[in-house]
């Protein structure tokens, strides 16, 4: 309490005026860091020409401007009005974020929308005027944008090893951003992504530092244009971020935000090997990361920030946080900390709390807890990226000539090069006696829950950020794998058949299983393990329904990492790793349709850049590390000269406690997920539920199986009225403190059979006696007969008094008036989109 009454009483005595010093920003101190650095020499950011107009501006800047340059706000939580005010440097889109808070806004809202705060930080009075930086997670295309070209996540570009497919990939990008009118992308990420439990292990090339090494620097040469950095960003191209520095995939237990443990030498070989290619490439900016390194937090980390990042490897751009990250430091909140500027972060990503980060950033100049020195440097740095980024001379979104030019956007020769993405990043792991390719002339089944699903074969951050919700309308210049398939064989009188389960009129000669992860994005993605389906194998079961009945099958897997697939393996004639191949679905039709001479079109050229585990449980599991025993090595894949056949795998996964794998799925597929359980209650007590159909002790409450999406996949509960009534699902309590700050929600997929006549109440809770209630009545709007999913914050069951770090009872729901109600999927998922926080 003392220090923060002498905080403020320095703040009012440090009167508010302009800066007119020299603006060239006292050299840190050099700061020693393990020779396990590279010393770079510079990537020539820095000239005489752009030093000497970037002193000029700073010249004139008031210290509130400076200031302001350092803070970037998103554009959910600031309107372009606020910028006439607040000098802000940057805003972002997150991953949510949309014009209008539409994530499937039209191209021309997305532009004018760059457009307008654009103008708006400039219609300020100033001796300095600066144009506004407009960034976005373009991480696979310029995926926020409905009808852009969405290329295969980074897991999928590693295993073509093809370094210059990697840098058009990246001058397409640009090319669809600029016509958006968004002048910088959050890519690419350097991650080495060594623990596969890892959520955003997609995100990286390899497991291999050579790898990720080898393609850095090319994407950021796609990006920029080649020398983009040095001799300023062309039009048609954008400023790119490397990130997330430094550690992030390499945490204990792959834990997203978690803490790489290591000596400074490994982290600097493994770890660090993106950055030296990123940075000679002329990258000009670098995202500091969430995660920790030994413990402490990296936006914090003077030594790795200022003393490896700036000085030994002469880094000349700016350095941002990721979102709100340095709220993560012990000595900092949310909208205040000296600590992380102070560490060498040039920018505070400070999304909704922009406001007050300011006011507090610029009382901690003005109190001495930021040197004016290190002010003065983020400003010059951010100015640089500015300059060279060629903002100072573009103009205008709307007034650029590239703008609006909306034939770039999933153009042909983008989607092109797209589908040869996706052909070379093919992995073949089994081909039995030849299976494939497939005969164009045949009668093939395409079946699966990814047969027909382009937002499910792009994954996370795809429009949304999570990726998820997403319909095929959203594509519109995108092809699924299924019509892809269908397309390849029409010219050969063959016949594509559609099926989302299995079934079929006509005995097909072939059946294409589509199946594997659905999407997620970082965090959300987290495994405990890399089980495939722990528990309810499903997949499994619909292949081996095809199997007995004389079917070969090809199993084609879509997942953003090695999974443990060895059952789906062995009942499998073929099994083709797929990854997140996004948009160009057709891609695949390629390789696996043979020509009318039944002869391969298109060969297999993907190979592992992510080492198969034996077992679930098995891991981390790297290349050149000891001990190492894969299934299928670093570098696997066959092609169509290989003999496929894969010997019988073994099918023990190595798990033996599930209560460690699941803490997020309670019910699907018709079944309670292990290891939780099922009741109905009732005033005279608690029926346990074991069958198809039960009934509370007093006849008050019935549940029985119901179709969904599939035969009996749902369940249909009957409340009476007569006085309290309840199902609910519960198990040994789990911590969902992660899965809150995560941004979490529970999910319930549910149909009403008859009207709301009363509270109905939704309880998350440790047990029968500490839980906490929240009346979802009036949330339950579906019209009756209508299967729609209602998802409840789990930060609002927190905020009203659940102990999210002890939950047993995770889903429970209750009334005391009549009510029908069916429900077939209950989950934790993304709160994305339309999640509520119903009153208690």
């Amino acid at each position: 309490m003392a220090q923060a009454k002498a905080k403020a009483a320095a703040h009012k005595t440090v009167k508010k005026k302009s800066v007119k010093k020299k603006a060239v920003a006292k050299a840190p101190a050099v700061i020693a860091v393990d020779p396990a650095w590279p010393k770079l020499a510079p990537a020539g950011l820095v000239d005489p020409a752009t030093e000497a107009k970037i002193t000029d501006i700073m010249s004139k800047m008031t210290l509130e401007e400076k200031v302001g340059q350092t803070i970037q706000a998103d554009i959910a939580y600031i309107k372009p009005e606020d910028l006439k005010t607040y000098p802000l440097g940057s805003i972002l889109a997150g991953g949510n974020s949309a014009p209008g808070g539409n994530e499937r806004a039209t191209p021309d809202q997305w532009l004018k929308l760059a457009d307008d705060y654009w103008r708006a930080a400039l219609d300020r009075p100033t001796k300095a005027p600066i144009p506004l930086l407009f960034g976005i997670d373009a991480v696979h295309g310029h995926s926020n944008l409905v009808g852009a070209t969405i290329f295969p996540h980074n897991v999928g570009l590693g295993a073509t090893h093809d370094p210059d497919l990697i840098e058009k990939i990246g001058a397409a990008t640009a090319a669809e951003m600029a016509a958006a009118g968004v002048d910088w992308t959050f890519a690419p990420t350097v991650a080495v992504a060594r623990d596969k439990r890892w959520g955003r292990s997609y995100e990286s090339y390899s497991e291999n530092p050579a790898d990720v090494a080898a393609y850095a620097g090319r994407m950021v040469d796609g990006l920029q244009g080649e020398g983009g950095g040095a001799n300023g960003i062309k039009p048609g191209h954008i400023m790119s971020t490397a990130k997330h520095f430094l550690g992030d995939g390499g945490t204990k237990d792959g834990k997203d935000q978690g803490d790489a443990e290591m000596s400074e030498a490994d982290l600097a070989r493994i770890h660090g090997a993106g950055y030296p290619p990123a940075i000679e490439a002329g990258a000009l900016s670098v995202m500091i990361s969430f995660s920790s390194w030994n413990g402490q937090k990296m936006a914090g980390n003077k030594r790795l920030i200022t003393g490896a990042l700036k000085q030994r490897m002469h880094f000349d751009g700016f350095t941002i946080t990721d979102w709100d990250a340095h709220r993560q430091l012990e000595s900092c909140a949310k909208d205040d900390c000296p600590e992380a500027m102070n560490a060498g972060v040039d920018m505070f990503m400070a999304p909704d709390s922009w406001k007050p980060m300011y006011e507090n950033t610029l009382a901690d100049v003005k109190a001495g807890a930021i040197p004016m020195s290190r002010l003065d440097d983020a400003v010059r740095r951010i100015l640089r990226a500015k300059i060279k980024g060629g903002l100072f001379t573009l103009g205008a979104p709307l007034d650029r000539p590239l703008s609006g030019k909306w034939d770039q956007l999933g153009s042909p020769e983008h989607r092109a090069l797209a589908r040869q993405a996706v052909r070379e990043s093919l992995v073949l792991i089994k081909n039995e006696n030849h299976t494939l390719p497939l005969d164009p002339g045949a009668r093939i089944l395409v079946t699966g829950s990814g047969a027909n699903d382009i937002g499910k074969q792009s994954g996370g951050w795809t429009i949304t950020w999570q990726g998820t919700g997403n319909s095929r309308a959203d594509f519109p210049n995108g092809e699924t794998i299924y019509e892809g398939i269908a397309e390849a064989v029409k010219q050969a009188g063959g016949v594509a058949t559609l099926s989302d389960n299995g079934f079929y009129k006509e005995k097909p000669d072939v059946a294409v299983v589509v199946i594997g992860e659905d999407p997620y994005a970082e965090f959300q993605g987290d495994r405990t393990n890399l089980d495939y389906q722990t528990g309810d194998r499903s997949d499994l079961e619909m292949i081996h329904k095809l199997k007995s009945a004389g079917i070969k099958v090809v199993t084609v897997f879509l997942s953003g990492r090695p999974l443990w697939t060895n059952p789906e393996i062995n009942a499998s004639d073929a099994f083709v790793e797929a990854w997140l191949p996004g948009t160009e679905g057709g891609g695949i039709a390629d390789v696996i349709v043979g020509d009318l001479n039944k002869q391969p079109r298109y060969d297999f050229k993907g190979k592992l850049t992510f080492s198969w585990p034996k077992t679930a449980n098995q891991g981390p599991l790297n290349i050149g590390t000891v001990g190492y025993d894969p299934l299928f090595p670093y570098g696997y894949g066959l092609t169509y000269a290989d003999i496929g056949d894969v010997p019988q795998l073994s099918e023990d996964s190595g798990l033996r406690n599930e209560a460690v794998v699941n803490v997020d799925t309670y019910f699907a597929a018709g079944r309670v997920k292990a290891p939780w359980q099922s009741a109905v209650m009732d005033a005279q007590g608690v029926t346990m539920i074991s069958g198809a159909s039960v009934e509370s002790a007093s006849g008050n409450v019935t549940q029985t199986t119901v179709d969904a999406d599939k035969q009996e996949s749902g369940r249909s509960v009957v409340f009476k009225g007569n006085g309290i009534g309840a199902v609910a699902i519960f198990g040994s309590p789990v911590d969902l403190s992660r899965q809150t700050t995560g941004k979490m929600a529970l999910a319930v997929t549910y149909r009403l059979d008859s009207a709301v006549s009363g509270p109905v109440m939704l309880t998350m809770g440790k047990d029968e006696k500490t839980y906490t209630s929240l009346d979802i009545g009036p949330e339950l709007k579906a019209p009756v007969g209508q299967w729609t999913t209602l998802k409840v914050k789990l930060d609002c069951y927190q905020a009203a008094g659940l102990d999210v770090s002890q939950v047993g009872v995770p889903f429970s729901l209750a009334t005391t008036t009549p009510l029908s109600i069916s429900y077939s999927e209950i989950k934790l998922a993304s709160d994305e989109g339309d999640a509520v926080c119903p009153a208690k």
